[in-house]
């Protein structure tokens, strides 16, 4: 049975989670508490030395601790529906927005959050190693959000989907990326019509209420 390394609260699970509902795929569920340090616990650095999650053990024992890894391997093994597109161009399309949704939206969260939170002092950057906050970059990482939901708002512009014309894993980087940024206080509003006509659209997708 597929296991998934999980945590209810952390976003990056979240994405594995609504993958697994949207592929239909049986697994079990470890739940691992971030907020206890349970990540870097010695029996967890056991399953991921990176003291990440989520991380994903297959069948075969495989261990797989990010989503590029995850979402290719259950893309690969249970290929439909397809998430990461079916032909060339819907594959190059899917990838390069599902890149852009990462380094422009999820990234510019974790900066601004990491940067700033009295919990995550001298934990800016996940994994095993500690590192000190640069409020600067908390700074930055605000604007940055800001004008990725801009972005993403000239996007949906006409479009049901943000990536080819099909529900896609960039969707789904999306949807976990836009309900996260409420930790830094950025929601869509009205100067994003577009974006939030998708995100209600979204919403009727059993999948992302996981």
């Amino acid at each position: 049975m597929i296991t998934l390394y999980d945590c209810a609260t952390a976003p990056s699970p979240r994405r594995a989670r609504i993958l697994l509902a949207e592929k239909g795929v049986d697994h079990e569920t470890v739940q691992v508490d971030l907020r206890s340090g349970e990540q870097l616990s010695d029996a967890y650095r056991q399953v991921n030395p990176q003291c990440t999650v989520p991380a994903l053990r297959t069948d075969e024992g495989l261990v797989l601790t990010d989503n590029a890894a995850i979402t290719g391997y259950l893309e690969a093994r249970f290929p439909q529906p397809p998430l990461l597109g079916s032909t060339p161009e819907e594959k190059a399309e899917i990838a390069s927005w599902n890149w852009r949704i990462e380094f422009e939206g999820l990234l510019a969260i974790a900066e601004a959050l990491r940067n700033s939170a009295p919990a995550m002092a001298n934990r800016a950057l996940p994994g095993p190693v500690d590192y000190p906050q640069i409020p600067e970059l908390a700074q930055r990482g605000l604007a940055r959000v800001q004008q990725f939901f801009v972005s993403l708002n000239e996007r949906l512009d006409g479009r049901d989907f943000i990536a080819a014309d099909r529900f896609s894993v960039a969707d789904i980087t999306a949807v976990v990326v836009v309900d996260f940024a409420r930790v830094v206080k950025v929601r869509p509003g009205e100067q994003h019509p577009h974006l939030q006509r998708w995100r209600a659209a979204m919403a009727q997708r059993p999948s992302t209420l996981l």
